[in-house]
């Protein structure tokens, strides 16, 4: 994972959202993290990140090698995003890296699954949702979290939201709805994640939005990576 920094029109650097590296030029996260607003603008991934309180983790003696913050070269929308739009469609952009990001045992990509090779998610199925955003205390993480959330029927969850408005289309994913178990402000852009029989963990999903945090019956809503790696193969470069 990374962690995404801004900075807001006096100068002042913030954290937000979240990100996964796919490669060691790429990262992949929400349309709507990258957006620039008159109150932030994206300029840099945090790659390597913990504990963001810390330059240096350590966890019972073992410590990572310190954290590299990278500029963002360039950053590139789905070309069918519209910001515009409330129910957030196609809700996923890159992130080219200014400089190759040197991998080791703290440091690896996410496997990205195969539309015509992944299996089906199916519901109840257990996948885990990770980053820095809110917790029980209504403020941001310093420590990086995770949560295994059920996988929820997607007809189940279009009828949900519809019931307040918003359309929900085939290349987006529901998961959790369990109280006070969800993904939640500032986790947006992370991944939402599928480990394989083999022990290899699959990015199924990304962080989108909700209905609130942690509402019983209402699951939070992610993009659906697997519908996109063609257009994710198609804009990557060397």
């Amino acid at each position: 994972m990374v962690i995404l920094v801004y900075v807001d029109p006096r100068g002042n650097r913030h954290f937000d959202c979240g990100g996964s590296l796919i490669n060691n030029l790429y990262v992949l996260t929400a349309a709507h993290c990258v957006i620039e607003t008159e109150q932030r603008r994206l300029v840099n991934v945090r790659v390597g990140e913990y504990d963001i309180s810390k330059h240096i983790d350590c966890v019972r003696g073992v410590c990572n090698p310190a954290i590299v913050e990278v500029q963002v070269k360039e950053s590139i929308f789905h070309p069918q995003y519209d910001d515009d739009n409330e129910n957030l469609h196609h809700d996923i952009a890159l992130l080219r890296l200014n400089q190759s990001i040197e991998l080791n045992g703290y440091v690896q990509p996410v496997c990205l699954p195969l539309a015509r090779a992944s299996p089906p998610i199916s519901a109840e199925e257990l996948l885990v949702v990770s980053g820095w955003g809110c917790t029980l205390k209504n403020q941001p993480s310093n420590i990086k979290q995770r949560l295994s959330i059920r996988a929820t029927d997607h007809e189940t969850c279009v009828n949900r939201f519809a019931s307040a408005g918003t359309t929900l289309i085939p290349s987006q994913l529901c998961a959790g709805g369990e109280f006070l178990h969800d993904s939640c402000k500032g986790d947006s852009g992370g991944p939402l994640m599928r480990q394989s029989y083999r022990g290899v963990w699959y990015q199924e999903g990304i962080v989108s939005f909700g209905k609130g945090c942690g509402l019983r019956g209402w699951p939070g809503v992610y993009t659906r990576v697997a519908h996109y790696t063609n257009w994710i193969q198609d804009t990557i470069r060397p």
